[in-house]
């Protein structure tokens, strides 16, 4: 139901979690505080008793003016590596306790509104492939290429730490290359793709069970039941992913989900613009990414798709994948592998 999403404006984001973590990254750089927070409708004071709730919208707004504030490369990436496993109580004690890659996957799926409240990461293991890829949750717009470098570094530099070596991870990202690549290559390594479908990070998926040696079964149990669960565990964009996701052979309709959401189609679409999208790009999101997977990995040809997604034919399938990607169906960009 839509009273179970959090949305850009609710305030769920404890002040002593990711907002503290940025304003102790800007005394590090002697930035102005107050100048962080101008036009925020935050106080300094506020932020640091930790009895404060954030929204996302607010800290998207403190993030993008703490970035610009530090003007310098790579401060997404350093960042991110102080995101995880985070200070954020018995969840990231549950989390640097995880008995492996799997399961602190697990653990962050299932707890994103409190370690990844921006940015939500979706585990899909295909073949000997395990893919990690990132989806808004709230409307990041102009900040989204930050976010995902954040949230890379973060899930990078955490498996690194608890599983005591470096993984292979190779790197897909939604956008043109950019000219410099010198901080990507510095916190992230070389296998760098860009023109990619996805922000998504690749590893062998034998790398998911390997054990990590601080890892403590009994503990990260413990940990997650000492969790007040959420009112709000995932936010409107992610629900809706899914949902879309779960109903691809419908087809889906506006009026579908909205009924899945328990609303009207207005309050539905109202919700949507409010977060810089609309339903048509949600569909053709998801629609996309399930059309790239079933092409690669499970040998699916246009007139297979086409049935797949309830399209009569499988020139009608190609046209609106063209729609969706700006790309032929054979085209792919760079292939997860």
């Amino acid at each position: 139901m839509l009273a179970h999403c959090y949305s850009a404006d609710t305030a769920l984001i404890a002040s002593q979690h990711q907002p503290a973590l940025l304003l102790e990254f800007a005394r590090s750089r002697d930035l102005s505080l107050a100048g962080l927070l101008k036009g925020s409708g935050l106080t300094e004071a506020g932020l640091l008793d930790g009895r404060q709730r954030l929204s996302p919208a607010q800290l998207l707004q403190l993030l993008g003016q703490l970035l610009r504030a530090a003007d310098e490369r790579g401060a997404s990436f350093q960042l991110g590596q102080q995101w995880l496993p985070g200070h954020y109580g018995a969840a990231s004690l549950a989390l640097a306790q995880a008995v492996d890659l799997a399961q602190a996957l697990q653990i962050l799926e299932a707890e994103q509104a409190r370690f990844c409240p921006l940015l939500g990461p979706r585990l899909r293991v295909e073949g000997e492939l395990a893919i990690v890829y990132w989806t808004d949750s709230v409307g990041a717009g102009p900040l989204l290429p930050a976010l995902v470098e954040l949230h890379m570094a973060a899930l990078t530099g955490m498996a690194r730490w608890l599983g005591g070596e470096p993984l292979p991870w190779r790197y897909y990202f939604n956008r043109t290359r950019p000219r410099e690549l010198a901080q990507h290559a510095v916190h992230l390594g070389s296998a760098l793709h860009f023109g990619a479908q996805f922000d998504a990070m690749v590893v062998d998926a034998h790398w998911l069970q390997r054990p990590w040696p601080r890892g403590q079964a009994a503990g990260v149990s413990l940990s997650l039941r000492q969790l007040e669960p959420l009112a709000t565990p995932r936010s409107l964009l992610q629900a809706l992913y899914d949902q879309l996701r779960a109903s691809l052979h419908a087809p889906p309709s506006l009026e579908h989900s909205a009924a899945a959401f328990a609303t009207s189609p207005a309050t539905l679409k109202r919700h949507l613009a409010r977060h810089g999208t609309h339903f048509q790009a949600m569909l053709d999101l998801v629609r996309t990414h399930e059309a790239l997977f079933l092409l690669q990995f499970h040998g699916y040809d246009h007139a297979a798709l086409a049935a797949h997604f309830g399209f009569h034919d499988a020139r009608n399938f190609r046209r609106s994948f063209s729609r969706w990607t700006g790309l032929q169906a054979a085209l792919l960009g760079p292939q997860l592998a």
